[in-house]
Formats: structure tokens, sequence, C-alpha cells
């Protein structure tokens, strides 16, 4: 009797939950899929939830947005698992080190890392509803973790812009404006980022702020939910190749056992799917190799519809894509997804521990070495993910080496980096650092190459051995961890320091916002005994003795970047030429305009906007397409234009004929990537495209079938190429005689006249990365960057992005330089 009145007890508690949760469209006021929801009206949703149920829900903000929205998290359990959830985490992560005796699988569903890939937000509204309500059995032994919306500026930007265009009622003609986002679309975030090519670069607030909770947890599963084009069916896992060879043999074959969970729904209901197809795991920066790499079983769930879709949309063989259509997918995959992790826990966790064990890895230990602002850059990002790295016991170290690509030997100084696989995140390790990764399949979603001692300008060598790391204090952390040095007093004659990095930039850009005038030298000059390189910064009483807060302004900016000030009394130098000289510039308080709007890339405007203001913290002025030739260039002495296509509509002959009178008026034209192809060959303008070299068994017959792989000897797919640097030439201060390029695409351009600062010789094969043979044979003695002069000015080409996706530190300097040195 008493067992059946605790049963009728808990069935009533069951039920009364149930009828007191409001699911989405009640809460609302609106059937969910007939309006998109604003960000607020989902935190709303998420709060009223968990205030409703709290013994089963907790709700967690872990951040802000640029545009200040929150990001939230929810997690979801059975009340018994909720009330010891961080007794649960920790002994999950303790299956990191082999010693845990967890048993509840977790699960992590991440929607709207694109914000015009709108129907994920809501989806997850209604799966958080049924798995608190009809299937809350699977809750039992699984914890599951919702990001409802990765990306909220983005997604409310697309919102917001839908509700001011769609027709009442919604047409579905594909034609109609509401299916036609404007060039400031809401697949990005503020700063124009693609969020899901930045797990790993971190280089986003929310990536960075979303990573902390990340690794509080490292889930058994992690789900992407994304949105493709109208016509395409759902694509859900297995992924396509190329996987990744660190991929483990489970984690391929438990993608199957969840894909062919699907399959079994969407047979029923008649709804088309796709698998095995185009989405690959093998780029580290995405929401699903990024959690692979980290042990889960990661996977990207695609549903047709994005920005195109609205709330309805008619597809190209006729049929209706509803909101509601796209809801019911997305809501089936993911309750599919907690389904297959609950009935698989204890697998789950058997197999998250095997993935942690040591692994035999051809390369132990990677030990870098170079400028110490670049090394210290890398070890932030490494603490970032929880990475460990250290500094290798003195002695010599042989491997593999970068720069020659030999294995050669090189003695580790107290200034190297060791970082070892033989580590919790070793697997991850490996992904980052490898040399080269192997690619089972040319046919890739993205780049190929990304090698971080490349990124980061570093000399590296990898070992097959584990190195030592030294047991004295780590000597690359202590570089910066005492105050900078800083010689003389207000009378000093001048002030120097070196420049080498994008630390010196910003260095730089504050003491000209705060109206300090600094020099920098064209020559290398030696004074009181000490040797300095080109664009060594000088700073002279002299020059700033209209300031006279002058020498606290410098001193506090100093060690705000921990810069040290050499002192001189005299600008009479022992060697090269003296503070006087003609060779001994000013840097200009520039004031700078950048390009927006069509034709330029949204992603590739996004990378220069953030660099200015998250990066070098610099003021800008955007000028949009729309109007620009109405601005009066006068005002501005720097105008870049970023990569973009179609730049061909804006150019037309009048605006050349202003940009051409504004440069040599002095005026500073910085050209990126396709943006060259509007100048290219006109008058007044050396840059010239060079002509490919045709691959005879092109023309040759070739089934079908093969086509795409016939196309793919004239693509490089973001590969790493050497290239030869002028380190003699402003626009390469800093650098040494050598530069490695991350090359995203074929497009080539012949040297210039004079003023070429980087370029590719006769060494076309890539370092990493995939590039097609007629692709390698075009590339030969083409121009990466470059400078002219055109009268009093100047115009700098970079066919190659050092901005791309903010995560190529070792190019920042290039373009730093472009700004300052230049001139």
């Amino acid at each position: 009797m008493r067992q059946l009145l605790l049963s009728i007890t808990l069935l009533c508690v069951f039920l009364c939950s149930s009828q007191e949760l409001k699911s989405p469209s009640e809460f609302l006021g609106y059937e969910l899929g007939t309006q998109f929801t604003r960000h607020h009206q989902v935190v709303d949703y998420y709060q009223y939830v968990t205030a409703t149920v709290s013994d089963r829900m907790q709700l967690q903000e872990y951040g802000r947005t640029n545009e200040r929205r929150p990001l939230i998290l929810a997690y979801i359990s059975s009340a018994d698992n909720i009330r010891n959830l961080d007794a649960i985490r920790e002994e999950h992560l303790k299956s990191t080190q082999g010693e845990s005796a967890a048993s509840k699988a977790i699960v992590w569903l991440s929607y709207n890392v694109h914000g015009n890939e709108s129907v994920s937000t809501e989806a997850s509204m209604q799966t958080l509803y049924e798995l608190l309500t009809v299937k809350k059995a699977y809750l039992e032994n699984t914890i599951v973790i919702i990001d409802p919306c990765i990306n909220p500026d983005g997604r409310d930007r697309y919102v917001n812009w839908y509700n001011q265009y769609k027709n009442i009622p919604f047409t579905v003609d594909p034609n109609s404006k509401e299916h036609h986002e404007g060039w400031w679309s809401g697949r990005s975030n503020h700063y124009m980022f693609d969020l899901n090519r930045d797990w790993a670069w971190l280089t986003q607030v929310e990536s960075r702020q979303r990573l902390k909770k990340y690794k509080e947890w490292l889930p058994h599963v992690h789900v992407d939910f994304h949105e493709q084009g109208v016509d395409n069916p759902y694509f859900f896992a297995p992924a396509a190749e190329p996987f990744h060879e660190v991929i483990t043999d489970f984690q391929r074959d438990f993608q199957v056992t969840i894909g062919k969970n699907h399959a079994k729904y969407f047979d029923a209901n008649g709804w088309f799917y796709f698998t095995k197809e185009r989405f690959d795991l093998f780029y580290p920066s995405y929401g699903d190799t990024y959690p692979t790499y980290n042990g889960a079983i990661g996977m990207t769930y695609e549903q047709g519809g994005s920005g195109r879709a609205g709330l309805g949309v008619k597809t190209s063989i006729g049929d209706t894509l509803t909101l509601k259509d796209r809801i019911a997918h997305h809501h089936t995959t993911g309750l599919s997804t907690v389904e297959v992790a609950a009935s698989n826990a204890e697998k789950l966790n058997t197999e998250f521990k095997k993935f942690y064990r040591n692994k035999n890895f051809k390369y132990k230990s990677y030990v870098l070495a170079g400028e110490p602002d670049n090394i210290m850059a890398l070890g932030k990002l490494l603490d970032q993910h929880g990475i460990k790295w250290g500094t290798p016991n003195a002695g010599t170290v042989k491997g593999f080496d970068y720069k020659t690509r030999k294995i050669s030997s090189k003695r580790a100084s107290s200034g190297s980096m060791l970082i070892s696989t033989d580590q919790t995140k070793g697997t991850l390790v490996k992904v980052l650092f490898e040399p080269n990764a192997k690619l089972s399949d040319s046919l890739t979603y993205d780049i190929t190459a990304w090698s971080l001692p490349y990124a980061y300008g570093l000399d590296a060598i990898a070992s097959e051995s584990l190195v030592k790391p030294s047991t004295t204090e780590n000597a690359v952390k202590s570089l910066y961890a005492d105050p900078p040095t800083i010689e003389g007093d207000k009378n000093s004659y001048a002030f120097l320091t070196d420049w080498n990095s994008m630390k010196d930039a910003r260095f730089l850009a504050e003491l000209i916002k705060k109206d300090v005038r600094v020099r920098f030298a064209n020559k290398p000059f030696r004074l009181d005994g000490q040797s300095y390189k080109r664009g060594s910064l000088i700073i002279t009483r002299s020059d700033n003795k209209h300031n006279e807060d002058f020498y606290n302004t410098l001193v506090a900016t100093a060690k705000k970047y921990t810069k040290s000030l050499k002192v001189t009394n005299t600008g009479f130098v022992e060697k090269g030429k003296d503070f006087g000289s003609n060779y001994v510039k000013m840097v200009p308080d520039i004031k700078i305009a950048v390009l927006g709007g069509d034709p330029t890339s949204t992603l590739r405007f996004g990378e220069v906007w953030h660099f200015f203001e998250q990066q070098l913290n610099y003021p800008i002025a955007v000028l949009d397409a729309d109007y620009i030739k109405a601005v009066d260039l006068s005002d501005y002495d720097v105008l870049i234009l970023p990569d973009g296509f179609g730049y061909q509509k804006l150019v037309t002959e009048e605006m050349l004929k202003d940009l051409k009178k504004w440069v040599a008026s002095g005026g500073k034209l910085i050209a990126m990537g396709r943006a060259i192809k509007s100048i290219d060959g006109e008058e007044g303008f050396g840059i010239k495209i060079r002509k490919k070299v045709n691959d005879s068994s092109v023309v040759r017959p070739q089934p079908f079938e093969l086509t795409a792989r016939e196309r793919m000897k004239n693509a490089i797919t973001g590969a790493i190429f050497k290239t030869r640097v002028d380190p003699t030439h402003p626009l390469a201060y800093g650098y040494k005689d050598t530069y490695y390029t991350l090359k995203l695409g074929n497009d080539n351009f012949d040297y210039l006249e004079k003023g070429n600062v980087a370029y590719i010789e006769g060494d076309t094969k890539p370092v990493a990365g995939f590039a097609g043979s007629t692709a390698q044979k075009n590339i030969g003695k083409s121009l990466i960057f470059g400078v002219e002069s055109h009268g009093n000015g100047q115009v700098i080409y970079m066919v190659d992005n050092p901005l791309f996706r903010g995560f190529w530190e070792n190019g920042k300097l290039f373009f730093a330089n472009a700004l300052f040195m230049v001139n």
C-alpha cells in the first residue's frame, strides 16, 4: 500500500509539474514557428522554465556579447542529478586522468552560432520543454547542457531585419525582399566574425567566454546546429572525409550509431536527409572538430533554410519549406541525440577515458624559439585551452625543423617554449602544432593548414623524443613577470625601444593617441654601446616639449605594455644615422578610413574592423560603398580596401581618377586580396595579374564525376607557403628574411618593378596544406606584399591576408607597418 501511495504521489507531482510548465508557444503567446523570437524573449522563456522546475534545471549566464546581450547555459537533468551537479561534473573530469567512476552521459547542444540560421534557437526551446516533460526519462542518467544562442548579436540582427521587411502574411515567393538579406547579414557576430571558425583561435569574446565553461564539462557529445541552402535536405552524422587521423574508431562508429537513430525518425516522417557528404572533420576550429579533438562525439547538423527561408519559402522543386518544418527537424535530431547518449552512457564514459590515455604520437615534444612577444602571445592562447607549456632543459634538441623541413639539431635556450603531447590535452597539441596535418581527401570544407609555429612566426623543432622540461622557474613566463626596465628621467634627451611585435604596435598606437610624438629609424644604428634595428622607436624630449605631461604619459604607457625603455643623452650615434637625419622619420598621426559595404566581404571587412578596435586600439572611420564617392578623401591619410567581390562595379573610371589624385597628393591606399583586381593594369598602378599556366590534362575528356577533383588541380585550400622578405623595406620592419604566408586562393600577381617586400620565389610547394598541381605552377615568382610609390603617396598591395580570422599572429605587424612605417 505504501508503495502504491508513493507511486500515486509521484504521478501527481509529474502531472502537476507538466501542467504547470508552459510550452514555448503558451509562454510566448504565439505558436512556435509563426514568428521569430527575439533574444530577450528566449532568455525570458529559459528563466521562466528554471524558475518553474528549479529542481531539474539550472540556468547560468556565462558572459555578454559585444552588444551586451547575455550568453546563457541551461543544465537539465533529473532532480537528483541537479542536486549533485558539481559532484557529477568533478567525477566526469576525473575521466581525463583515467580514475573516474562516472556513470552519467554529458550532452551539450549548441544552437545558432550563425545568427541568420535562425531556426536553431526556436528548436532549442521546444527541445528544452520536451526534455522536461514527455522525454524526462532520458535525464535519469544524462546531463543535457543547452546553449540556446551562441551568437545573440547576429541572431537579433537577422530577426530585426526580417521583422522590418517581411510581408504580412509572409510570402513564400523567393524573390520577395524578405528572402534577401543585405550586405550586413545576421550570419556573423558584431565584428562580422564567423564564430563557427573561432573555437581554436578564440579571437572573439563569445568564444573565450564559452570555452571557459566548455572546459569545465568536456561533454561526451557535442552538437552544433546549423542551416544550409534552401534546397538542401537535412544533413546529420556521420561526417564526410577527410577525418583527421587523431579521431578514434569509436568516435567514427558512434557517429554512425547516432545517424542511424536519426534516420529511423526521419524515415518514419518521410523526411529527406543525407550523410557522409560535404561536412568533414578536419579544420580544428569548428564546433564539431574542436570538441572531437577534446574527446567528444562532435557533430554538425544542417537544416535547409538559413537567411533565405524566413517563415516560409518555395524551393526550386516547388515545395514549401516553413519555419515549423525546420523546427521539427532540429527538434527531432536534438532529442534523438540525447536518447542515444542516454542509452549508451556506460560506453561513452568508458571510451572517453580511453581517449585521454597517453597516445603514441610520432612527435612527442615541440620546442619553439623566436620573438618573446610572439611566444607570450602563443602562451596566452595555450593557457586559454588548458594546454600546459614551459621551457626545456638547456641542451640540444633533435627533430623535424619547420624552417628547413629536414631533421636537424638545435640548442634550446632559456627563452624557448616547450609543449609536449604527454599531457591531458595531448591530442589537441598534436592537431594544433603538427607540421603538416595528414589529409585523406583534398576535397575539404575549409583551410588545410594552420600549424601554430608558422602562424606565430616562431622557429620550431618537432621531436620524436620526450624533451624534459626545466625544473627551474619558467624562463619564458618570467620574461614579463617583472616590471619593464625604464631608464632616465624627464630631462633625458631620448628614450629608445624596439619594434618586433603587435605589442609594440599597441604601445605606439597609444602614444600617438595621447599626443606623444615618436620617431623611427630607417637604418640600423649603434648608440651607447648597443645596437638597434630598423624600425626602432625613438621618443625625444625635444619633439614633445609641447606636451607638459610627456614623461609621465610615456612611463605609464610603457608599464601598461611592459615595454622597456633605454635612455640616451645624445642624438649623435656611434654608427648609422643621427637622430636629426632624414632617415629618422616621425611616425605620422594618421586618420584612417576603411571601406565597408558591398563589394567588400563581410568577413574580410570584419577582420580589419576588429584589428583596429580590439587588437591595435586605434580609431578608424568606416566609409560605406553607397556614399564613398561623395566623401572628400583629403580628410583621410589612409584608405583600406578589404578583400571582396565585385569591386569593378564600384571602382569606375571616375573613382580611379579620384583615387590616383588622392594618392599622388600624399594618401596611402592599402588594397587587399581581390580589391587589387579593381586597379590591376590601370594607368598609374604597376600591379598586374600573372598569366596562368594551363594544364593540358584539363582539356582531355574526363568523366563527369571527376569534374570537382579536376578543378582541385587549380585550387589552393588554405595552404602555408614560404616567402622571401626584404627586411630593409619599412613594410617589413621587425621581420627577418622569411615569412610563412597562409594562401587562401590561387590569385597571383607579377612582381612589381620595385617595392617587392614579400614574395614567392621558385619553391612553390606548400610547407603545409593542399595546393593543386596547376596552382603550384602558377604561383612561382608571385607577389605577396608590395609597395608602390605614386606621387607623394603610396599604394600597398596585400595579395594574401595577414589578418585572416584574427589568428595569423605573425602577419599583423605587416599591417601595422603599412599604417605607421611606410611613409
